[in-house]
Formats: C-alpha cells, structure tokens, sequence
C-alpha cells in the first residue's frame, strides 16, 4: 500500500511514519503538513491509501476529501484528536478514522482494511463521498458527492454541478452540464441522500435540481413540463407539481 501521511505536526508524521513502517507491504511515499500540500502530493504520487488529519493551517482534511477528482481515488482514513461531530458521524457509517495518540493495533486495523477497500474502486469512491457527507452539519449539502461511472470509471461530481437524475428502466442516468453519466445508487436511494437539500422530485423516473430549471410549462390539467438550463425537457407528474411549483414559487 502506497501510503501519503498528512498532519501538519511533524511530531505526529514521525509516529505514523514509525508505526507503519513497522507494518509489511506498507510503502511510505511522502507526507505532507497541510491540505493543500496533501492535494499536490495526491496527484503527484498517486497513494493506495491517506492518513489525513483533520485540523490543519492553509485547507482542512474536510477540505481535501471535497477537493479530490479524478478517477483513482485513495483510501481515506481520517485521523483526529478532538472533533466529536467527525467521531459521531464516522461512527454511524463507513468511514474509517483513527484517533490520536494512535495505538498500533487500531493503525494496522485500519492498513489492513484499506488494502481490502482498495480492491474495489466502487466501494473507495462512495467511502471518501461519505466523508463528504459525514463533514456537513445538519441538512445542509454543500460540498457532498455524488458518485457516477464514466466509460468504467468512478468519478465524483459534485451536487450543484448535477443538474438531473433520470431512471431508465433497472439504469439511473445522472445529467451534467457537459455529459451522462450512470448512477451508482437508485433513485430512492439518492432522494434520501440529497434530502433537504435543492433536489425535487419530479416524477417516478426523475428528480431534479430546482436551481437548475429554467422554465415550467403547463401540458394538461394534470401534467407540467419543466426545462433545465441544458433545454433538457422532463414531465412532471400530477403528484409532484404542488411540490415542485412551493419551491419555485410559480
């Protein structure tokens, strides 16, 4: 496992550091002592996994997960000494974290999980769109993840940039300004995880983010047509209008 240590005390990097060279088929390749040092290195040394400290000075560990692109993702296990919201939402998901002073049973828990994470591309990009998650407080959605596959890839978009998810029979598509990609979750699914936030939906097979339409037009008594800003047309259903016209005030 390729592995970046990122915390701006370098007395903590030199514990890590020793602790995990103590572990086999670890492969240290850098450290960083702040955010925006830690996205260089990323896309510098490509990582199988990053231990990321969560508070540092110039960007945040937060800030890094929201800040990762690209199609190889690492493995992130985040690393805290005292932010209990971080705890309680790690606690009720996925994501690894470990908390310092780390012991070196729980380093070598969490190596050893990450390299059977690391296996599965799919798993690693929802994991690390968890931690976007598990980083906002309350409803609010700014800067969550939605994981998509392009040309069998697994990129993450993020909400504002979706402008529409659309059900094609067993298939969900997730619409962008510039492309289609497939949905990795069901429309159900997705509803739950964007709630509260500036998606509607508007029909069985569609949901849509409301900053994005342009235009609602009447089809009938019982059917509305909504525009987005890329002129992509959807239905909405009679179900869903009194909804969808609250939110637009129309």
């Amino acid at each position: 496992m390729k592995t970046l240590i990122v915390d701006d005390e370098p007395i903590a990097r030199r514990v890590l550091r020793e602790e995990l060279e103590a572990l086999p088929d670890v492969l240290i390749v850098g450290e960083a002592e702040n955010g925006k040092q830690a996205l260089q290195r990323i896309g510098e040394l490509k990582p199988d996994l990053v231990l990321l400290d969560l508070q540092m000075p110039v960007m945040g560990g937060f800030e890094v997960v929201r800040k990762l692109g690209g199609s190889r993702l690492p493995v992130i296990v985040i690393v805290t000494a005292f932010d209990q919201h971080a705890i309680e939402a790690f606690e009720a998901g996925t994501v690894d974290y470990l908390l310092k002073p780390v012991g070196e049973e729980r380093l070598r828990k969490a190596v050893e999980r990450a390299r059977n994470l690391h296996k599965d591309p799919l798993a690693v990009a929802h994991d690390v769109a968890n931690i976007t998650s598990a980083a906002l407080p309350g409803n609010s959605g700014r800067g969550r993840k939605i994981v998509g596959k392009d040309a069998g890839e697994y990129l993450l978009l993020d909400a504002n940039e979706i402008l529409a998810f659309q059900a094609e029979g067993e298939l969900v598509w997730i619409i962008t300004a510039q492309k289609k990609l497939l949905a990795t979750q069901t429309l159900r699914v997705i509803e739950n995880r964007l709630r509260e936030q500036q998606f509607q939906r508007v029909h069985r097979n569609a949901i849509v983010n409301v900053n994005h339409v342009r235009k609602m037009s009447v089809l009938s008594s019982q059917r509305r047509l909504v525009t987005l800003s890329n002129s992509l047309q959807l239905v909405v259903s009679k179900r869903q209008a009194h909804n969808i016209r609250s939110i637009l005030h129309w």
